[in-house]
C-alpha cells in the first residue's frame, strides 16, 4: 500500500524513534553495558540523542524503541504511533545485511510514515561500491519499503547519494547526520590557543580496524611519546567492558596495541575513557584543546563541545560526512605513510573551521526542509529551540566516563560489587521461579500421561483373570 506524505507540515502526536535509549534515562555504567544501550558503539547515541531533541516539539511524544527489530510488534506500532523515525549510520555494509533485511521486513508491515535520517553506505576512501554488490538486493528492498512510506530518503553524503541513484532511486536527499544539528543552526568551533604545545590537552580516538591494519597505531605511538596530556576515547562495547570489568573475552581483546587493553601503557596511566552518555562525553571534551583520530562521532562530539577537531578518514562513511559538513580531515592511508604529518600541532595549525561554521546554517535549513517534506516538525522551528530538553538534561546525574580498573580502592569497587550482588539475587529468584514452572510442567505432563484408574484396575485384575481363563480352556 502506497503511503503519500504531504509536503505541508503536519503534527505527529507520537513518534517511535529507533534509538538505544531515551536520553533522559540515567543508567549506571554496569546496567548500560549489560543492556548494551550503545548498540556496540557509543557514537550511535550522539546522533540518536540529537534526533530525539530535534523531534521533541509541543504536543508530540518521542519514544525510544530500542535498536533491535521485533517483527511481532508491527501491529502494535501501527496502532500506537503516528510515525517511525530511523536515524542510521553505515547501514549499507555487508556485516549489517541481516539486520537491514529484518528492519525492511518490519517496515513492510507498517502503515504509518517511515522517515530515515542520514543512512550511509560503507566502502573504502576510493568510493568503489564493488564490495557492496552482493547486498544490493537487500538495499533495494529497504529503500523501496521506505519510499512507499516517505517522500524521500535522507543520506549522509555524496557517495551514498550516487550509490542509491545508480540503482534507480531518485528520491534521495543529502542531509548529513543529525548529530551535528544537536544545537540546531548554531555551531561555535574556534581555536582557543594560538598553537599546540607538548603541554596541550589532546583527545585522540581510533577504531580497532584503524589500529590493526590501517597504520593508526604508528600515529598513536608517536603522539603518545610527545604529548603527555593525551587521552584516548574508545567507543566499542568491548572497550568499555575492558575498562570497567577487565573483560577480555571479546575478539577485540587480542589487539593489545589498543589503549583500552589492560596491557597498554595508556590504560595503566588512566589515560583512557569510554562514555555511555553523550552528555558527559561532550562536557569532558570542552576541557581539551584539540581532538583527532579516525572516529567520526568521537570528533563530532568534540565539535559539539566547541573543541577543534580533525578526522583521519579510513573509509567512505567518514570521508563523505567530512566533505559534506566541511570538517577538517585527511585520508588515514596517506597520513599513516608519514606519521609526522599527523602530528596534532601540525593538524591543528592546518585546520580551518570557517566553512564548517559559516555554512552550518545552510545545511541545517536543508535538514529541516527534508523533515518538513516528510511531515516532521522540529524544535528549532516549531518549538522552544530545545531549551526544555537542555534544562532537563542538565538536571540529570549521568555517570562519568568509564575509566580503567587499575586499583582496588573500596569506592571504585563498591558500585561493581553492588551491581553484581543485585544481579546474583535477581538470577537466583528467576532460577527459583523457573524451577517451580518446570516442576509444574512435569507434574502436568505426568498427569496427562498417567493411565486412568479404570485402566489401571483393568490391567491389575484383567490380566490375571485372562490368564486364569486361558488356563481353564487348556485343561478342558
Amino acid at each position: 500500500m502506497l503511503i503519500t506524505v504531504s509536503s505541508s507540515v503536519r503534527q505527529q502526536k507520537r513518534i517511535l524513534l529507533r534509538s538505544g535509549k531515551n536520553p533522559y534515562d540515567v543508567l549506571s555504567v554496569e546496567e548500560a553495558l549489560h543492556r548494551d544501550v550503545i548498540a556496540t558503539n557509543s557514537g550511535n547515541l550522539v546522533f540518536q540523542e540529537a534526533a530525539h531533541k530535534i523531534l521533541e516539539v509541543p504536543g508530540t511524544e518521542v519514544v525510544s524503541g530500542g535498536v533491535r527489530t521485533d517483527l511481532a510488534a508491527a501491529a502494535r506500532v501501527n496502532e500506537e504511533y503516528d510515525a517511525f523515525v530511523v536515524p542510521l549510520a553505515n547501514a549499507f555494509r555487508p556485516s549489517f545485511e541481516a539486520a537491514l533485511t529484518r528492519l525492511t521486513r518490519f517496515i513492510s508491515r507498517l502503515r504509518i510514515p517511515v522517515v530515515v535520517l542520514g543512512v550511509g553506505a560503507q566502502t573504502g576512501v576510493g568510493y568503489d561500491p564493488a564490495r557492496l554488490k552482493r547486498m544490493e538486493p537487500a538495499v533495494r528492498d529497504f529503500c523501496a519499503a521506505v519510499l512507499e512510506r516517505s517522500a524521500s530518503i535522507g543520506v549522509r553524503g555524496e557517495f551514498t547519494e550516487r550509490y542509491l541513484k545508480d540503482m534507480g532511486f531518485n528520491d534521495v536527499e543529502v542531509i548529513g547526520c543529525p548529530s551535528l544539528f544537536l544545537h540546531g543552526p548554531d555551531l561555535d568551533v574556534r581555536k582557543r590557543v594560538p598553537e599546540l604545545t607538548p603541554d596541550s590537552r589532546i583527545s585522540v580516538n581510533g577504531s580497532h580496524g584503524a589500529i590493526r591494519s590501517q597504520g593508526f597505531d604508528k600515529i598513536l605511538d608517536r603522539t603518545r611519546s610527545r604529548y603527555p596530556n593525551l587521552r584516548f576515547v574508545g567507543q566499542n562495547l568491548s572497550d568499555a567492558r575492558q575498562l570497567h570489568w577487565r573483560d577480555l573475552t571479546d575478539p577485540n581483546a587480542r589487539l593489545t596495541s589498543m589503549p583500552t587493553h589492560p596491557e597498554h601503557p595508556m590504560y595503566r596511566a588512566d589515560q583512557v575513557r569510554v562514555y555511555v552518555d553523550p552528555r558527559t562525553w561532550i562536557e569532558d571534551l570542552r576541557r581539551f584543546d584539540f581532538s583527532f583520530g579516525s572516529r567520526i562521532h568521537g570528533n563530532i562530539a568534540a565539535l559539539l563541545a566547541g573543541t577543534p577537531a580533525t578526522v583521519l578518514c579510513g573509509d567512505s562513511r567518514t570521508l563523505e560526512l567530512c566533505r559534506y559538513f566541511e570538517i577538517p580531515h585527511r585520508r588515514l592511508d596517506q597520513a599513516a605513510k608519514d606519521p609526522a604529518s599527523a602530528d596534532p600541532a601540525l593538524l591543528y595549525a592546518q585546520a580551518d573551521f570557517g566553512a564548517l561554521v559559516g555554512n552550518h546554517g545552510e545545511r541545517f535549513a536543508r535538514f529541516t526542509g527534508f523533515m518538513e517534506r516528510n511531515g516532521l516538525r522540529n524544535t528549532f522551528t516549531h518549538g522552544d529551540g530545545g531549551a526544555a530538553f537542555e534544562k532537563r538534561m542538565r538536571s540529570l546525574p549521568f555517570p562519568p566516563g568509564v575509566r580503567p580498573w587499575n586499583d582496588s580502592d573500596p569506592a571504585s569497587l563498591s558500585g561493581r560489587f553492588s551491581w553484581l550482588h543485585t544481579q546474583v539475587s535477581e538470577l537466583t529468584q528467576d532460577n527459583a521461579e523457573l524451577r517451580k514452572e518446570l516442576a509444574r510442567a512435569k507434574k502436568a505432563q505426568s498427569a496427562a500421561a498417567a493411565p486412568s484408574v479404570y485402566r489401571r484396575a483393568r490391567r491389575a485384575v484383567g490380566r490375571p483373570l485372562k490368564r486364569a481363563l486361558q488356563s481353564g480352556r487348556q485343561q478342558q
